[in-house]
């Protein structure tokens, strides 16, 4: 079991106790149209579903939507829900080639990924799940550094920082002069795409003489493994990894700010804060395992995400994702 499994458990339980609930007519109530229901339904009363539900994308918001497949395989466990992780734009590729039901993205889509999904006839919504504090790290052993402006983190990752800016010292001439050692998100990466288009001041914008990866846990093993390392990735990632890394405090013109689920909600972590989406094709919500799908992962979203250390969404944001989902079932 996963670090990430372990935080789960209490959802787990509490989901599977609300299922067993249901199945005995516990705490069911009746709804308007004489059903009943629990507090987080997934499906109809005593309905029992088999299929598959095929998520592949972005590496940050894969812990949340893994999370819910767990969850929901408690009611559903003839569902399969196997999640991918090729990156924001790998995963649209294979959602607009038809290949996938749902894709996570830690960014809005491009323009071109909506060309690519509209001439295979492909439609879908944006569902915004939760937030996330991108997360800037560096090892246990690095003494010297606990906050760096973003002008610093654009003197770092600028293309005109390639073969130039090779130790900490020509970060700060505070700093040692301690070899820097990148490491981060790859091209197809939405991290990527929001980290150089915030820090850098345009999106795709990069020194390119870094360890790139679209697995977040060879970020963890680079930067762990090098005393003068540094990377970047989602907030979750960093919270499974405590005891190898340290988040750098940021400061945006503000004073230094640590990235937190309460410092991202409050609009104080910027501007590394962000929203996190899922894209689910109209037609594949129209499978009524898909349907369940979606409709387990909004009624039980705040509580996944705050196990899985995310941020949660406001009442707001829960209530448009509720009933985006609502209209996106009832589509033509």
């Amino acid at each position: 079991m996963t670090s990430g499994q372990r935080r789960l458990s209490a959802v787990a339980t509490a989901a599977l106790v609300v299922s067993l609930a249901a199945a005995c007519g516990g705490d069911a109530k009746p709804g308007s149209d004489g059903s009943t229901s629990s507090a987080a339904p997934a499906t109809e009363a005593g309905a029992t579903l088999s299929g598959e539900v095929k998520i592949d994308g972005s590496s940050t918001v894969a812990p949340l939507t893994q999370a819910a497949s767990e969850l929901f395989g408690e009611e559903q466990p003839q569902v399969k829900v196997p999640v991918g992780t090729s990156g924001t734009g790998g995963g649209f590729e294979k959602f607009c080639a038809g290949e996938t039901d749902i894709s996570n993205a830690s960014r809005a889509i491009k323009d071109e990924e909506k060309a690519a999904c509209e001439a295979k006839g492909i439609t879908f919504t944006e569902l915004t799940v939760a937030t996330d504090a991108l997360t800037v790290v560096v090892p246990k052993e690095n003494d010297w550094a606990t906050c760096l402006t973003t002008d610093q983190l654009k003197k770092i990752w600028e293309p005109a920082a390639e073969g130039k800016i090779k130790t900490w010292k020509d970060v700060d001439a505070k700093f040692p002069a301690e070899a820097l050692k990148l490491y981060g998100p790859g091209t197809d990466s939405g991290t990527f795409d929001y980290f150089t288009d915030e820090i850098n001041g345009e999106e795709g914008a990069s020194r390119k003489d870094y360890s790139p990866s679209e697995n977040d846990n060879d970020i963890v093993t680079g930067v762990s493994g090098a005393k003068g390392g540094l990377g970047y990735f989602g907030f979750t990632y960093f919270e499974e990894n405590i005891d190898k890394l340290k988040a750098l405090e940021i400061d945006s013109g503000s004073g230094c700010v640590a990235p937190s689920v309460e410092a991202a909600q409050g609009g104080k972590y910027t501007p590394l804060s962000r929203p996190l989406f899922i894209y689910p094709s109209t037609a594949a919500v129209k499978r009524p395992e898909v349907a369940a799908f979606l409709d387990y992962y909004a009624s039980n979203i705040n509580a996944i995400a705050k196990d899985a250390k995310f941020v949660p969404l406001n009442a707001e944001q829960e209530a448009k994702l509720k009933a985006d989902i609502t209209s996106l079932k009832s589509a033509g």
